[in-house]
């Protein structure tokens, strides 16, 4: 077993970073789902959910840069171009969306692929040791599943 210089089995810090890439992939298409609605949105509701959505891509920006360098700290090479996000992600894409209900479900529907994602992950790290990322995956889901609770009550639903 060959150990990498922060003392995680080189294999399966390689094999944690490809999942990370993953995240990344699908965080960036949501980051730009969240640019788009922000944009976009029309109706009464405006002035609030513009802000709330600016704040969200705001968060999302950060955590694709936590993502990237996490990605590096672990001895690989971020993702970073449209074409290996469109061909990785799973985050549904949201293109023209203006109306309120339509961009808030798509903010759902995206964290729950990302937290899907970010649970494998959170497991995957745990087995392999890698505090690092397990702690940032523990931040991200926490931080999103309040996200989807508050969207839902929104739209007047339960989880």
């Amino acid at each position: 077993m060959k150990l990498n210089s922060l003392g995680l089995e080189t294999n399966k810090a390689k094999d944690i970073a490809g999942d990370l890439n993953n995240l990344l992939a699908n965080f960036q298409t949501y980051y730009q789902n969240l640019r788009g609605i922000h944009w976009n949105i029309k109706g009464k509701n405006f002035f609030d959910l513009h802000v709330k959505f600016e704040e969200l891509y705001t968060d999302a920006n950060m955590k694709v840069d936590a993502l990237a360098e996490r990605i590096l700290t672990l001895g690989e090479t971020p993702l970073h171009t449209f074409e290996d996000y469109i061909n990785t992600a799973k985050v549904p894409v949201g293109k023209n969306i203006s109306k309120d209900e339509d961009a808030v479900q798509l903010i759902v529907n995206s964290l729950s692929e990302l937290l899907q994602i970010e649970r494998e992950i959170l497991d995957k790290s745990g087995d392999a040791n890698d505090e690092g990322t397990s702690s940032m995956m523990s931040d991200f889901i926490s931080e999103q599943e309040k996200t989807v609770w508050m969207m839902n009550a929104w739209l007047g639903e339960s989880n």
